[in-house]
């Protein structure tokens, strides 16, 4: 069966960082590309990083330059690192994993996990 399970994230002011995990159990990682996601309640998931299994990374505008995606295959676990963070990045985040080495962000993802509450207050 696999899961991924997520954690980390909480509250923070405006300006400071939080970072979030994904651990996966039961699938190899280094098969899938990796994703992390955003919901606000009534509004659309947002895609917000992508890792390709060759390690390369895109982003989306609203959080380039200050948010970080990585992967590490051996520990079967993916990570978001989050900077500078605005009151807008409030949201319910999710990391996803899509078979195959490449997705981006409007791929096709088969597995997600539970979800990671992020607050940030101004």
């Amino acid at each position: 069966q696999v899961q991924l399970v997520q954690s980390g994230g909480g509250s923070v002011q405006s300006g400071g960082s939080l970072s979030v995990s994904c651990a996966a159990e039961g699938v190899a990682l280094e098969n899938y590309y990796l994703g992390w996601f955003r919901q606000v309640r009534g509004k659309q998931r947002e895609g917000v990083a992508h890792i390709a299994t060759d390690f390369s990374t895109s982003y989306s505008d609203s959080v380039k330059g200050r948010f970080t995606i990585s992967r590490d295959n051996d520990k079967k676990t993916m990570y978001l690192e989050m900077s500078s963070l605005k009151p807008e990045d409030t949201a319910m985040y999710f990391c996803a994993a899509g078979w195959g080495s490449y997705g981006g962000l409007n791929g096709v993802y088969n597995y997600w996990g539970q979800g990671t509450q992020v607050t940030v207050s101004s």
